[in-house]
């Protein structure tokens, strides 16, 4: 995209929006230096002649563009494109391609650590000499309103500070106000710590676009304090909710004394103005703690040092490899240091996964600090594993779990080992594309409610959702345990976030995250005001419980809310008892999948305030049943360092990673060729207008205001860094256009594809020009289809419709839960089923056959309940469609033929479907299903016609 004005017509900083500014910013230096080379070419093809005084327009353009971006920049800096201006003005246009270049070539990426020549050579004599490879470079934020002198003064005591033995080199940005601190923070990733003096202004001087302006006030509120101290609290409070990983520093004049024990949490450390040594010491040291990465520096160590190996692993220090005569090609493709570092032994500092008190403990707690968690331990075997861990930790045989009937196939069996009694929730249906969405709170609360009227509430332990999903789809976390909690106070929850790790580090991704979530629930329980406004919400809920002729059940009444009617409950935002409800909260994330580790290497967050009370000893006997004792220690040591990776430069890359995938839907929409065949799925295509209370298709591409709207508002949000590309009108199929299309011809690779849609997915890795080839790549696939579609026959147009037509058409509905089979249910007014008492049913010989799907058909059709004997697992989509113990009908049956992909797990094409055939004694009658509210059970399959989703 293009640098130019924002909408207003100014130069505002963030070009058009903040989002994109590192673009705007790398393709302005870029466009400045196109446009002074000619002017260069020019003036030596005349002789040298003096040009006219008069800038080109391109050039007058860009440079207010600049001076109002490089203010929230130390380098170049404001000062060096005003002084730029000078050189051009004077038109010296070789000496100012010289300055161009190396800063063009360095924003872009292509030096990330190189200085620009100065413009005014006095000024190199304040810098330190050193080497892009010698030290790490990063920049801190002054915030303070002073004159040019004292700003030189403060800049020049600082940088006087540093020693040849400094391990990092950093350079100061000055800002005058409150907003301008702000904006620098959301423009320059660069920033690693910001000092708070007390001289800073509340409003900005600068001419701020449109969308930083709608960004401001609704992050800001409308007015900021005025008493320093307060403002100064203020702005310490929103630099933290918008980068929390940096260090904040506050230099006042008098009475620190006073001030340091109110203000140790906002701040590191607190200076007085003579403090400069102190102040740079602290501001390399903050970097240096975060700069550790223990575990992967004990493997280093360890590679360096002789030994001999007389344990187990041959491969070991080479031993097998190296000096092999058949497969020391295999030394020569990974290197030598993955074999010197590769060791069965826990000596050298390594330290043992299963049992760590040194460098790989000390690694789990800066990964629990980086995530925002109370606890944070390595999974070297996957997020699969790591489900598995937290389900067993948690559940016990016949403890009651609500689980999204979609989720990945891990929590299914991890719920089958548990001996868990499972109860599925239905993600509303996207019939039209062929893949779910996710689950509607009222669906989650009308559950609990259910069980709360059966009288078993008490036995439902826990809540396990994906947040998000594959296909991008964002739940309100914090809402969703908040309104769950208000029913059953004492809930668990597991949110796998397997494809959202990097969201912890985006100020608007990250309020939707598990562990974020967590910590505002804990904060707002304590807050006197949210009891008072829980205290509030029971007298009017009773008020109109009472009119609405709510009366207790026989289930008992949950916390306050026992004589409420259920449907009340469903319409309200409930808020839960405080003094009652506990936040207990465990997150799974596949690092590997959306962070920089190698392939399998996945975490556990925890924040659950009853760990060490309730959970500690079985959570480290479930780790010790999955975890191998021979864990990877190279994948290990890349989890250490991707912890690193994103406490210095997260917000960067996830802030990039969404603006490529928004501009990759821009040249879809705008390429007049890319959208007659194609088209990217958006906000109203995914989330049904019930869930949203925002209308915009894709809120980033208006901006970071609007994104942050959405998000704080709708109940479902979808995650802009994915991309659902439309493809039913080409033709071809999702699984044909992976495989024949995208893979053998150009070798674009994608996870995942439904009849007629491919995922497209940006992570931290992607890089421009990978963009610029998928766009290519498109266009290309886009002339091919228009070139066969004008070479075919009548017959062949006529085949070709009636292809568009199936992808475009919508197909047989997707399958919701039909139920479990009534011997493995405890009543007929729950649903939850004993998955694993099925599972080892199978086991039992003569229990089984295999049908096909007509004969199926014929026995369902007779009124024979049929009961799978297994899972079966298409991919895509890539969610159970049967599990053990659970009735096979008409609709799923509908749905398998209508599938068309290549793999399908748990069902053999020669024989079909293996199903339960034995008739075991159905288990005692509890009486429940005669009591409660007379209601028909919505748990048979009938119940699609009362799902509130369809």
């Amino acid at each position: 995209m293009a640098a130019r004005p924002n909408a207003d017509g100014d130069s505002g900083p963030g070009g058009e929006v903040p989002s994109s500014a590192w673009r705007v910013r790398a393709d302005a230096w870029e466009f400045l230096g196109y446009a002074v080379k000619q002017l260069a070419a020019a003036t030596s093809r005349s002789g040298g002649a003096r040009p006219s005084r008069e800038l080109p327009r391109e050039v007058r353009r860009l440079l207010p563009m600049l001076e109002s971006l490089e203010m929230y920049w130390a380098s170049p800096g404001q000062q060096y494109v005003m002084e730029l201006r000078g050189i051009l003005e004077a038109g010296e246009y070789p000496e100012a391609l010289s300055l161009i270049e190396p800063v063009a070539r360095r924003v872009a990426g292509h030096n990330q650590h190189a200085q620009e020549p100065s413009p005014d050579p006095e000024r190199e004599a304040d810098r330190v000499e050193e080497t892009a490879e010698s030290r790490k470079r990063f920049e801190v934020l002054v915030v303070d309103d002073v004159a040019g002198a004292d700003r030189e003064a403060l800049q020049t005591e600082l940088l006087n500070q540093r020693r040849p033995a400094d391990a990092f080199n950093y350079e100061l940005v000055f800002v005058p106000s409150f907003e301008d601190a702000v904006v620098a923070i959301l423009l320059n990733p660069d920033i690693q710590a910001c000092v708070l003096r007390p001289g800073f202004v509340p409003k900005s001087r600068q001419r701020l676009s449109r969308d930083v302006r709608g960004f401001l006030d609704r992050f800001l509120g409308n007015s900021l304090p005025e008493r320093p101290l307060d403002r100064i609290l203020s702005l310490a409070e929103k630099l933290g909710e918008l980068r929390p990983e940096l260090d904040l520093y506050l230099v006042a004049g008098v009475g620190i004394e006073e001030l340091a024990g109110s203000l140790t949490r906002q701040f590191r450390r607190i200076f007085r103005r003579q403090d400069g040594l102190e102040l740079h010491l602290s501001l390399l040291a903050g970097i240096a703690e975060r700069y550790e990465a223990p575990f992967f520096h004990a493997v280093q160590q360890y590679s360096r040092k002789p030994a001999g190996v007389f344990h187990a692993l041959p491969v070991s220090r080479g031993g097998s490899v190296i000096h092999s005569k058949w497969i020391n090609d295999l030394g020569e493709f990974y290197g030598l240091n993955l074999l010197l570092a590769e060791t069965s032994a826990t000596s050298g500092g390594l330290d043992s996964l299963l049992d760590p008190h040194g460098s790989l403990k000390q690694a789990q707690k800066l990964a629990a600090r980086a995530f925002g968690a109370q606890k944070s331990l390595f999974v070297t075997n996957g997020t699969s594993t790591a489900n598995k861990i937290v389900h067993q930790s948690i559940l016990a045989p016949g403890d009651v779990v609500l689980v999204d009937r979609n989720c990945h196939k891990s929590h299914h069996y991890a719920l089958m080992l548990a001996g868990a009694q499972v109860s599925y929730l239905d993600a509303y249906p996207l019939n039209e594309f062929s893949f779910y969405g996710a689950v509607p709170l009222e669906s989650i609360k009308r559950m609990l409610l259910d069980y709360r009227r059966a009288g078993r509430l008490h036995e439902v332990k826990m809540l396990a959702l994906t947040n998000c999903t594959f296909d991008g789809i964002v739940y309100d976390v914090e809402r969703v345990m908040e309104e769950c909690l208000a029913i059953k106070p004492d809930l668990v929850f597991l949110w796998d976030e397997a494809w959202f790790a990097f969201a912890g580090f985006h100020h608007i991704y990250r309020r939707r995250t598990a562990m974020a979530s967590a910590r505002s629930l804990e904060k707002s329980f304590v807050d006197p005001a949210y009891a008072r406004s829980h205290a509030q919400q029971l007298r009017e809920l009773g008020a109109a419980g009472g009119q609405a002729g709510g009366e207790p059940d026989d289930g008992g009444p949950g916390p306050g809310v026992g004589h409420v009617s259920d449907e009340l409950l469903l319409k309200t935002r409930l808020l839960p008892d405080p003094a009652e409800a506990r936040v207990r909260v465990y997150s799974t994330q596949s690092t590997h999948k959306t962070l920089t580790s190698l392939r399998q290497g996945s975490m556990i967050h925890i924040h659950d305030q009853d760990f060490g009370q309730l959970n500690e000893e079985s959570f480290r006997e479930a780790y010790m049943t999955h975890t191998s004792t021979s864990p990877n220690y190279q994948i290990l040591a890349s989890l250490d360092m991707g912890r690193r990776q994103v406490e210095f430069e997260g917000y960067e890359l996830v802030q990039r990673q969404a603006d490529l995938a928004v501009s990759i839907a821009h040249a879809v929409a705008r390429h007049p060729l890319l959208r007659k065949y194609f088209r990217v799925l958006g906000t109203r295509d995914l989330i049904p207008e019930q869930y949203r209370e925002t209308s915009r298709q894709m809120p980033l591409r208006d901006g970071l205001a609007a994104m942050s709207e959405a998000w704080e508002r709708d109940e479902f949000v979808v995650d802009p860094s994915r991309l659902t590309l439309h493809i039913g009108l080409t033709g071809v199929d999702g699984d044909t256009f992976k495989h024949e299309y995208l893979m053998d011809k150009y070798g674009i690779q994608v996870n995942k594809t439904s009849r007629n849609s491919v995922l497209f997915m940006t992570n931290i890795g992607t890089s421009r020009s990978a963009v610029a080839y998928l766009v290519e790549v498109l266009v290309k696939l886009a002339e091919t289809f228009e070139d066969e579609q004008s070479g075919l026959s009548g017959l062949g147009q006529q085949a070709r419709k009636a292809r568009v037509a199936a992808l475009t058409s919508t197909p047989p509905p997707l399958p919701d839960f039909s139920r479990f089979a009534e011997r493995f249910r405890k009543d007929a007014e729950t649903p939850d089923g004993n998955m694993r008492a099925a599972y080892f049913e199978s086991y039992k010989a003569g229990s089984c056959e295999y049908f096909s799907a007509a004969e199926l058909a014929l026995r369902i059709a007779a009124d024979e309940e049929m009961v799978s004997a297994s899972f079966v697992t298409p991919y895509p989509p890539g969610f159970p469609v049967l599990v053990p113990g659970q009735v096979i009908t008409e609709e799923i049956l509908a749905f398998m033929s209508a599938l068309d992909t290549r793999e399908i797990h748990g069902f053999n094409p020669e024989l079909g479907f293996r199903v339960l055939t034995g008739k075991p004694s159905r288990p005692a009658s509890t009486g429940k299903g005669e009591r409660g509210s007379g209601r028909k059970p919505t748990y048979v399959s009938e119940r699609r016609a009362e799902s509130p989703h369809t």
